[in-house]
């Protein structure tokens, strides 16, 4: 069964804290399911004891709590559900198992064969190093039968972390020498695809220094095999256990940093943008933590929060996004596989304008879609621009992002005196321009210019889009009584 089936099948009751394999050796796979809210819980396992699957029947059933109070209301503190607000949306992120923690986890590939000698006899080695590290270890086993590789997940502290993994190489370092096994085995790291650009640095520069400093020489695999069912790059170390022990504490501190300043920016700015739901958009490696209190006012995908996209679908916007020329070939990729996977993910039509001129420094990028679509395009075109190193190691990919607006909506965006469009420029951090003196285009429209980073690119373009649609209602309003003579009614939306 594939984990998109399970986490489509749990999600459809509630929000999913945490959905974790608890291995076994035998046909059947254990998983324990943790809901947000108790009634979430026992609804699932109503509707689901018993349904069948494929011609399996599911069996579900409760995991006592030892250390649990008597049933009554939660008691205050972390745990009490209850102040959390709306429950969280969406699938919990691809392919990896979400679990809630307050760090990334240590993911390792390692050869099929000495999964056997990790685990032990009766999974006693993988006890033991568990118990030893205080981390939580899954071998993920069954995932792609026949592979030569197996993925382990370690969740603990960076210290926890970096012991479970030199356990683990010790542990396959003997079973090598009892198996006559003679080639080398080097450490292999998987790490999500938006960390590795600045892993890697401009020319190459931090990878370099942990290489010069461990005395490791580490490779990392080409963008070329990611899929969106895989967003992960692997990087492999070779040197003696000490040197590779090593260069995963730096290469891990790379990633930590990175994740964290995602983080942070992804906390200040959820809050400000109504109607998105930041888990379905698979920036985060699986159910990213810090996705906690903040993230819970964010409503489900779909609902929009009700934010003036009128009933039913939200509306289809259009976005002219301008990159670098140079970096038209990495956003096409190979045969315009990058762009044609961009676009699938994204929901979204992502077509790249021609080149005005020779020597067009950039290049329009058109993306139509709804906002959630926007956002991801988006956000992979920048992530994109960054991993490629088209900017520095320290500098903030800073894009410009053209919107047209009706001539007669333009004053609103501008506001009296140009009060709106400071406001905006305040709130969200881009510079916000209207150009003036421009001459309406054949649909009587002008342009909005945005530019800024790309949190602050989105929300300002999420408050045009919104003051636009209080434009189109008061519009719609006026016109109710009687359309004026020659101007097309408005269509009412779908409801």
């Amino acid at each position: 069964m594939q984990w998109e089936v399970l986490d489509g099948m749990l999600a459809q009751y509630g929000a999913v804290e945490s959905c974790e394999q608890v291995n076994t050796d035998t046909e059947t796979a254990v998983v324990n399911v943790r809901y947000a809210v108790r009634d979430h819980a026992r609804l699932a396992m109503e509707k689901l004891n018993g349904s069948m699957m494929e011609n399996y029947a599911l069996k579900v059933s409760y995991i006592p709590d030892e250390n649990a109070a008597p049933e009554g209301p939660p008691s205050g503190g972390r745990r009490g559900f209850n102040a959390r607000g709306p429950p969280r949306a969406g699938s919990p992120g691809l392919g990896a198992r979400p679990k809630v923690q307050s760090d990334i986890p240590l993911r390792v590939l390692v050869p099929t064969q000495f999964v056997g000698a990790i685990i032990g006899k009766e999974g006693a080695t993988i006890r033991n190093i568990t118990k030893q590290t205080h981390s939580k270890i899954d071998i993920h086993r069954k995932e792609n039968a026949g592979a030569a590789e197996k993925p382990i997940t370690i969740h603990s502290t960076p210290d926890g972390c970096s012991n479970a993994c030199r356990t683990i190489m010790d542990i396959m370092q003997k079973e090598a020498v009892d198996t006559k096994f003679t080639e080398e085995i080097p450490l292999k790291i998987l790490a999500h695809n938006n960390f590795v650009g600045r892993l890697i640095g401009k020319e190459g520069r931090n990878l370099k220094k942990i290489e010069q400093d461990t005395g490791t020489k580490i490779t990392i695999s080409p963008l070329q095999d990611l899929t969106l069912y895989n967003p992960e790059r692997t990087i492999t170390i070779k040197g003696s256990i000490e040197a590779c022990s090593r260069a995963e504490e730096e290469v891990m501190k790379k990633i930590r940093e990175s994740y964290e300043s995602d983080m942070a920016a992804m906390n200040l700015q959820s809050n400000l943008i109504p109607g998105l739901n930041l888990n379905a958009l698979g920036l985060f490696p699986s159910g990213a933590p810090g996705m906690g209190p903040s993230m819970a006012n964010v409503p489900p995908p779909g609902a929009h929060g009700g934010c003036s996209y009128g009933q039913g679908q939200p509306e289809s916007e259009t976005v002219h996004l301008f990159i670098p020329a140079l970096a038209v070939g990495a956003i096409i990729g190979k045969q315009g596989q990058h762009i044609k996977q961009l676009s699938h993910f994204a929901g979204a039509s992502i077509k790249i304008a021609p080149a005005e001129g020779m020597d067009a420094k950039q290049r329009m990028v058109i993306i139509v879609g709804p906002p959630e679509a926007q956002f991801k395009a988006q956000c992979r075109i920048f992530g994109k621009l960054k991993e490629e190193n088209f900017f520095g190691p320290k500098e903030e990919v800073k894009l410009e992002a053209h919107i047209k607006v009706p001539s007669f909506a333009a004053g609103r965006v501008i506001g009296k005196g140009g009060k709106t469009v400071n406001e905006l420029q305040n709130l969200t951090c881009a510079e916000v321009v209207v150009p003036r003196d421009q001459t309406p285009d054949e649909n009587d429209q002008v342009i909005v210019k945005i530019s800024g980073h790309f949190f602050a690119c989105q929300l300002a373009q999420r408050k045009i889009q919104e003051i636009l649609a209080q434009v189109r209602r008061q519009q719609h309003q006026q016109q109710q009584p009687k359309p004026p003579s020659g101007a097309q009614p408005p269509t009412p939306r779908r409801k």
